[in-house]
């Protein structure tokens, strides 16, 4: 357990390529690595909040690299709330957004990589997908839309994408936020109650739900195929949303932190110049 200020390291979130990962040995209303129970935690993130925006700040200035989050998760796993809270402070000119919805007709008459690739960082900013192209081979898996040596194929081409990207200078860091059955259920009960959440509820939402176990073993597999030394995927307990925050914010320090982000040298020589 890291005492108040210190990192956390995280590999014990990091899923390893060739690893055999399994989704079910993830407990997700687990803690692991906090620095306390909910107020130590959260008062060890501001700290960590601190550190982001200083690494974005000169990501920024820098103006040579790039950094793409991914995340996915369930219908109500957190991901609005997650990119909400973390990204909170950091300078709004550096960082976008990207909500991937139902392909359109245009998007659909292209391959399905054509409509993100647009949506990449470009440098100096951190490029945050809300739902991703991960979804071509999750959704598209589970409601057979594609074939088994077509999802496999379109593994492949992702590895591909993402290499090309790192290549490119973007960092590519990837998150599922992993909630239980009975919180996401707690969180949809929650949307229909309060007047503030309602409406986010979609009755589809309950038609997706009916598929649970399909969703988990299309998680579990994209994840193995597509967790690769260049773009790794973590899987981060989210049931507890402070503990899903300070986790988020763990990783992203450390992404940037291999960046390694410097300010740039003036372009011009600013020896001996006095402002009156």
């Amino acid at each position: 357990m890291p005492r108040m200020g210190e990192r956390a390291s995280v590999a014990q979130w990091l899923v390893a390529p060739g690893s055999g990962f399994r989704l079910a040995d993830v407990d997700a209303s687990a803690t692991p690595g906090a620095p306390g129970g909910k107020e130590a935690t959260v008062a060890a993130s501001g700290e960590v909040h601190a550190t982001l925006g200083a690494l974005q700040e000169r990501l920024w200035a820098e103006d040579a690299r790039s950094l793409l989050v991914v995340f996915q998760a369930m219908d109500a796993g957190g991901k609005d709330g997650t990119i909400k809270k973390v990204f909170t402070g950091v300078n709004p000119q550096g960082v976008e957004v990207t909500s991937f919805k139902a392909p359109t007709d245009e998007e659909l008459a292209h391959d399905f990589l054509w409509r993100v690739h647009a949506k990449t960082p470009a440098r100096g900013r951190i490029g945050i997908f809300n739902r991703s192209h991960y979804e071509d081979v999750l959704v598209a898996r589970v409601h057979g839309l594609i074939s088994d040596d077509e999802r496999r194929a379109r593994y492949d081409r992702i590895n591909e994408f993402e290499r090309l990207l790192t290549g490119a200078g973007t960092t590519v860091v990837k998150v599922m936020l992993h909630i239980s059955r009975d919180e996401q259920a707690e969180r949809l009960r929650r949307r229909l109650e309060r007047p503030d959440k309602r409406w986010k509820f979609r009755k589809g939402d309950l038609a997706e739900r009916e598929r649970w176990d399909e969703y988990m073993v299309a998680f579990e597999d994209a994840i193995a195929a597509t967790s690769t030394e260049l773009a790794p995927w973590f899987v981060v307990p989210a049931d507890k949303k402070w503990y899903r925050d300070w986790v988020v914010l763990q990783i992203l320090v450390d992404a940037l932190q291999k960046i390694d982000p410097q300010f740039p040298e003036p372009e011009e020589d600013l020896d001996g110049v006095v402002v009156r």
